[in-house]
């Protein structure tokens, strides 16, 4: 079994750049990722669109991942692309205490299974759309728009017919110049966002002084927006997509009780991200409750360390952040790892760390604007009865509702009410919808309410894979 310093799991942003300081200071270090090639999502792709010269019409935000996926490269860290982390535990340690030691992460490749061992892990794993059901939601036709953007960055497809974009925050605006810029076509946007977006802005003004570049930046993709003559309706409440076999028709009501009904091809849909908890859900992790931006996320310490020694997380799976953030942070978890492997000395790490913290307040500094202007609408966490909220197991917001009412139970309990969250996904789609539900029907908050369990195997595995993996121990 092959033994490194640090096991980074995840070649995004954050996952790139811990890989890149942890090689430098001199530890071993491996990196994991699911993907073919490093970027993660907000760079998926990057070496091979600037080979093609096509980088640039995704922005300069894209195509300034190019340098840090070069610079990862060539730092000299091992790089295992297709690969799939599926379980990460302790190591036997005979004579240490509990919940210490070394850990061994359980991985499937094309070529089967195998378990390294490492001293310290780091999860940099990102973000996830936040889950929006709505009636009609799982039609053909209906997808976020980040799906359609991991279609344009890694496959330059965009869709033929015009497209209606609902939702709100950052990500939307962006899709739609790079859409647009591509040759798309926009039918027309439902922005999501609810009434008041400035005056719960104003408070977080000062401090974001320091984000004034981003700041503009979303003003001139709204500018321009406005420019282009297809429809835009505001403070849109509700959702509805109809069809038979697939979308036809959406149907949507304003906060002031406007209704209105279009034809439509092509919904996108986007309600901002959360941080991909299913790792530290599963290694029983502390999370607490991040009322800014409605989410759960991992308690780490400044070097990004978990309530469980020598486990790591860095980047959006720590607290969204964005891209920038996420390398500096990534950068910093490699950098306590070395200061609690002995590479570095409490002097020297410090010396290093200063810097990074000043330029991450600098980074952060937009992300309470944001959170305030873009605080998604509650309509999203309590969709109608008939509503599919686990689309693996086809289970309603109903047949939640009413398992609620069986006593007080949890989300555990309503797991085995329900089966919600026992599909492939685990709860990705559907754990904050009945977190939500339930805490709706108790009148608790999602605080208290908690979210699902995550059990292993994290991601699916064939028993061949299992048989190997023995075999090979």
């Amino acid at each position: 079994m092959r033994t490194f310093d640090i096991l980074i799991v995840g070649a995004g942003p954050a996952g790139m750049s811990a890989a890149i300081r942890s090689a430098r200071l001199g530890m071993t270090t491996i990196l994991v990722d699911e993907q073919q090639a490093p970027g993660g999502q907000i760079w998926r792709a990057i070496e091979e669109n600037v080979r093609r010269g096509v980088h640039q019409g995704l922005g300069a935000a894209y195509s300034a991942g190019a340098a840090v996926v070069q610079n990862f490269r060539e730092c000299g860290a091992h790089y295992l692309p297709e690969t799939r982390v599926w379980q990460i535990e302790r190591a036997p340690s005979p004579g240490k205490p509990a919940g210490s030691g070394e850990w061994i992460v359980f991985l499937s490749r094309a070529d089967g299974a195998e378990s390294i061992r490492a001293r310290h892990v780091l999860l940099a794993t990102g973000a996830q759309e936040r889950p929006m059901p709505f009636p009609g939601w799982t039609l053909p036709g209906v997808m976020t728009v980040g799906a359609a953007q991991i279609l344009h960055k890694s496959a330059h497809q965009i869709p033929d017919q015009p497209v209606w974009i609902a939702g709100s925050g950052p990500l939307p605006l962006l899709y739609m110049t790079q859409l647009l810029d591509a040759g798309g076509r926009i039918a027309g946007w439902l922005d999501t966002t609810p009434r008041g977006a400035l005056r719960r802005g104003l408070p977080t003004l000062r401090g974001a002084v320091d984000g004034w570049h981003d700041l503009l930046k979303g003003l001139l993709w709204s500018a321009r927006l406005r420019g282009r003559g297809f429809p835009i309706v505001r403070n849109v409440s509700s959702l509805r997509a109809f069809g038979i076999g697939r979308l036809e028709q959406i149907v949507y009501r304003t906060e002031n009780g406007l209704s209105g009904d279009v034809a439509a091809d092509i919904l996108l849909v986007h309600e901002g991200v959360v941080p991909s908890i299913h790792f530290t859900q599963a290694m029983g992790c502390s999370h607490r409750w991040n009322e800014a931006q409605l989410c759960f996320e991992p308690e780490v310490d400044t070097w990004g360390e978990t309530s469980m020694t020598g486990l790591y997380v860095a980047g959006d799976g720590a607290g969204i952040g964005g891209a920038k953030a996420a390398c500096t942070r990534g950068e910093l978890a490699a950098t306590g790892v070395a200061l609690s492997s002995g590479a570095l000395s409490v002097e020297r790490a410090s010396e290093l760390a200063a810097p990074l913290h000043r330029r991450l307040g600098h980074e952060l500094a937009m992300r309470p604007l944001l959170d305030s202007i873009y605080r998604p609408r509650t309509e999203i966490f309590t969709p109608p009865d008939e509503t599919i909220v686990c689309r693996c197991e086809e289970v309603t917001a109903g047949d939640v509702r009413l398992a609620a009412q069986l006593g007080q139970p949890g989300p555990n309990q309503l797991k085995a009410f329900t089966r919600a969250g026992m599909g492939p996904c685990q709860g990705r789609q559907c754990g904050y919808t009945v977190a939500n539900l339930l805490a709706s029907a108790q009148c608790r908050s999602v605080a208290a309410v908690g979210f699902q369990r995550v059990r292993p195997p994290l991601k699916p595995i064939t028993l061949a894979e299992l048989s190997a993996l023995e075999e090979s121990s």
